[in-house]
């Protein structure tokens, strides 16, 4: 039979391998609270029906109702910082007894300083910045001030990529699991392939990912009247890192038309890839960022744009609008956030992070041929699991034995494009964790390759 799921942004959660998973749950209660969840509750891809039922998280650790912990390799990208940080959680304690709201027409000292110290993290003139509650709101900020500042509509985005759930971002996005059954979106968007050099329409074709950028050339000068491009950094989902050849190429390419380079570093920024912001790696200055996700501190719905100083020009137009723009609990969660980043030198540990996954993850390709391709950043990686190396047949149904399997042992992550087992940790995870971690990755692959393996599997290592 078929597979009929998209299988591009995560994991399927009606899939056979998720019915298996449910069987081996064996805590009554745990079972009962399932049912309820599955019953008061909407179902919809990627969500409900759920995984488990928790009860609590510290650190790098999500905790059952039954006592289970799993490391959490993917947190919906919030995690950064881990959970229940108590740094974080300490000044949000002290913001609850002081002002924990405020209405839209006043501002607070939180919010005016998370403001300052976000314009002062950028470069140049990027200094501006509105608050949302959430990274999809962000997005839809960003677009409609670029609609502003240009006097263009359209806008150029990425197929496979994600930007958030509302009507507005699923037609900037590229992901079919939220653009189906949706009947005519917002016009005016022009999507092409995202820069990847290990499969794609341009691989093999020599150059890199280069004639990914002159293809987006090639659609604003055809299509025309394109206000913006509006693409993650490094795509999260898959993880896709473009080259530096790839980023000052598209700038060039954006200044030359007049078209605003609009940033979505929502689950990327505050030091996943070892920097403050990605874009940092590629020295290139964006006219609009993105951010979320992790700017609330693991705790807090946060979100935010940071303009141009000379894109403040919708005085007359409400771009945002939100009942909590100015949160001073977010505000607060935001500041500790980047102060504890910046006490702790977490970047400098992120970097130390990378080059040991980078050779824990090369051994395990080296190893185990079901290891297609290994790519990451800082602590942002992606591991495509393929049935052959030559062909590059997607592992898919190896790939959810993979994360099942690690599930048992502990081990959370999210698996993207139906093969790419996604591992993004906590910024503050130890060695010993990262180590532990891999093991259980490690004894899951092992398991996958020898199973399929005996089902005709071929290509397999000498």
């Amino acid at each position: 039979m078929a597979d009929v799921h998209n299988r591009t942004e995560g994991d399927i959660n009606l899939s056979p391998a998720r019915q298996g998973w449910y069987a081996v749950i064996s805590d009554p209660e745990t079972l009962g609270y399932l049912h309820e969840d599955s019953e008061y509750f909407l179902h919809q891809s990627l969500s409900t029906p759920c995984l488990d039922v928790l009860a609590s998280c510290e650190g790098i650790y999500l905790t059952d109702v039954h006592g289970k912990r799993y490391m959490d390799f993917h947190g919906n990208n919030v995690h950064q910082l881990g959970y229940r940080n108590p740094y974080i959680i300490e000044k949000l304690k002290e913001q609850l007894d002081i002002l924990p709201f405020s209405p839209r027409r006043f501002t607070n000292v939180p919010a005016i300083e998370l403001a300052k110290k976000l314009g002062g993290l950028m470069p140049g003139d990027l200094n501006r910045v509105l608050f949302a509650p959430g990274g999809t709101s962000a997005i839809s900020m960003a677009l409609k001030l670029a609609r502003v500042v240009t006097g263009k509509h359209k806008i150029v985005s990425l197929w496979d990529s994600f930007h958030g759930a509302s009507l507005d971002a699923i037609a900037a996005g590229g992901e079919l699991d939220f653009r189906k059954d949706m009947g005519p979106l917002m016009p005016g968007i022009e999507r092409i392939p995202p820069p990847m050099t290990y499969r794609g329409p341009f691989a093999g074709a020599g150059g890199g990912d280069l004639p990914y950028a002159d293809y987006l050339e090639y659609v604003i000068e055809k299509e025309g009247e394109i206000g913006a491009f509006l693409i993650e950094t490094i795509r999260n989902t898959d993880v896709q890192i473009p080259s530096q050849a790839y980023w000052k190429r598209v700038r060039e390419i954006c200044t030359k038309h007049k078209v605003l380079l609009v940033l979505d570093e929502i689950p990327i920024a505050f030091g996943r890839t070892g920097k403050m912001f990605a874009f940092e790696h590629y020295g290139i200055e964006p006219d609009i960022v993105c951010l979320g996700k992790g700017l609330g501190g693991g705790v807090m719905p946060m979100a935010a744009i940071v303009a141009r100083d000379s894109y403040n020009v919708a005085q007359s137009v409400s771009l945002g609008h939100f009942t909590h723009e100015k949160s001073p609990l977010g505000s607060i969660a935001a500041l500790a956030m980047l102060e504890y980043i910046e006490l702790n030198d977490i970047l400098g540990k992120v970097t130390a992070d990378e080059a040991f996954m980078r050779r824990s993850l090369a051994a395990l390709q080296k190893k185990y041929a079901l290891i297609g391709d290994v790519r990451g950043i800082g602590l942002l990686w992606g591991v495509e699991l393929v049935k052959d190396r030559n062909t590059k047949e997607k592992a898919v149904h190896e790939a959810e034995t993979v994360m099942y399997e690690c599930l048992k042992n502990g081990l959370s992550f999210k698996v993207s494009q139906g093969n790419v087992v996604q591992l993004s940790p906590p910024l503050i995870i130890t060695r010993e964790q990262l180590t532990e971690a891999l093991e259980i990755f490690e004894k899951a692959i092992e398991k996958a390759s020898v199973w399929y393996k005996l089902n005709n599997w071929t290509n397999a290592p000498e």
